[in-house]
């Protein structure tokens, strides 16, 4: 079907103007901006932004659908396609569900990493925005990294980050605070959960070689690399010599510094910009981003957050808009490789919002399209024509 977007200002080129968009949802693609061209189906976007949809490479929220209260679990299916409706209804087009296998087991088990991948895979001709999977490898869970190893060479994951929470969480000041949460997580007593860190430290010392591995088998297989919670630029350093050009929520600015001034990407929370500082009480997102140390914003936990930050940066005169919505649109697409997809051009793919912005606190997203599919719509007027 083809399919006009008249009256809207689009973001094209780094301007916002207006301009009839056009799109074929048989192939999925843009074909033309501001020709005059027949279509069955035309969308009034007079009043509205036209924008790129939302690459969204990092966000666990997804877990709440899952285990919305400590040991109350609903099914898979149901928290995928729940999950699926909240980030189309926030401008969500693109989402790499972050799924964390962990050594905790439970809710970031073996059980879960394996059925999540397994409906994702089953699930995704249902599902409105086109979802991949981040697996949030815990480097101390040794037992996995042949799984790991299979899935990277069939390319059953799209992106690979390591995380340590064993260091960076187990062994913090705030122990017994983070194991509480853990313990829940696992659904199993703290005096079990306790054995199971001792059993898990032990082994420590085979962790580098076993992410040595893992990164190769990852860049053998064209899959990009993470780093999660990066400490310090030596830290930095020695995932970069792995082929790991992402740094994902580094925890001091100087490690930041370090990675933007190699050309890393660097991954930031969207909440942290929209709640004006860090949860944890790490660095500030909206500081980095005016520094030019932060590359990436990404849903993190809250799925309206990446909309909300980019109108929240242009509020705060942090950045002009499309700057700022390049932030949780195009470089978040080509930080992971999909060239296809972040601004609006002929023959890119026609993943596209419709956002009502006269409430800068509050932009509504009105309609959103994938690969020239209308996925959501919350304004029925908006459609006008059907020749």
């Amino acid at each position: 079907m083809r399919m006009r977007i008249v009256g809207g200002r689009a973001l094209v080129e780094g301007r916002l103007e207006e301009a009839s968009i056009h799109l074929d949802s048989e192939v999925g693609i843009v074909t033309a901006i501001g020709a005059q061209a027949s279509a069955e189906r035309t969308i009034d976007a007079s009043g509205l932004l036209v924008l790129p949809g939302i690459v969204d490479i990092h966000g666990d929220a997804f877990e709440r659908q899952m285990m919305p209260r400590p040991g109350v679990g609903f099914p898979i299916d149901v928290a995928l396609l729940e999950s699926d409706r909240q980030a189309v209804a926030n401008g969500i087009t693109t989402v790499f569900h972050g799924v964390t296998w962990s050594w905790e087991g439970g809710l970031r088990g073996a059980q879960n990493a394996r059925a999540i991948l397994d409906g994702i895979e089953r699930l995704r001709s249902r599902l409105g925005a086109d979802t991949r999977y981040h697996l949030r490898h815990e480097t101390f869970n040794l037992d996995a990294e042949a799984e790991i190893i299979a899935w990277l060479a069939e390319r059953r994951i799209d992106v690979i980050a390591f995380n340590d929470h064993m260091s960076g969480t187990v062994n913090a000041s705030n122990r017994a605070h983070k194991i509480a949460q853990m313990v829940e997580r696992a659904g199993v007593t703290p005096e079990h959960f306790l054995g199971v860190i001792e059993r898990t430290k032990r082994r420590g010392d085979e962790v580098p070689a076993s992410i040595e591995r893992l990164a190769a088998a990852a860049m053998a297989s064209g899959v990009p690399l993470l780093s999660h919670d990066d400490t310090s630029p030596e830290r930095r350093r020695w995932f970069r010599a792995l082929g790991c050009r992402l740094a994902e929520f580094p925890t001091t600015v100087e490690t930041a510094e370090d990675a933007a001034s190699h050309g890393d990407d660097v991954v930031l929370g969207a909440p942290n910009v929209v709640r004006g500082g860090s949860h944890t009480g790490w660095i500030d997102a909206t500081e980095m981003i005016a520094r030019g140390l932060c590359s990436v914003l990404a849903s993190d936990y809250y799925y309206p957050a990446p909309l909300l930050a980019a109108f929240t940066l242009v509020k705060r005169d942090v950045l002009p808009f499309a700057q700022a919505w390049a932030l949780v649109s195009q470089t978040p697409a080509n930080a992971v490789r999909l060239t296809d997809r972040g601004d609006i051009a002929p023959g890119r793919r026609a993943d596209l919002i419709i956002v009502d912005a006269s409430t800068a606190e509050q932009p509504q997203v009105v309609a959103t399209i994938v690969a020239g599919r209308v996925v959501h719509l919350a304004r029925a007027d908006i459609i006008v024509s059907a020749r």
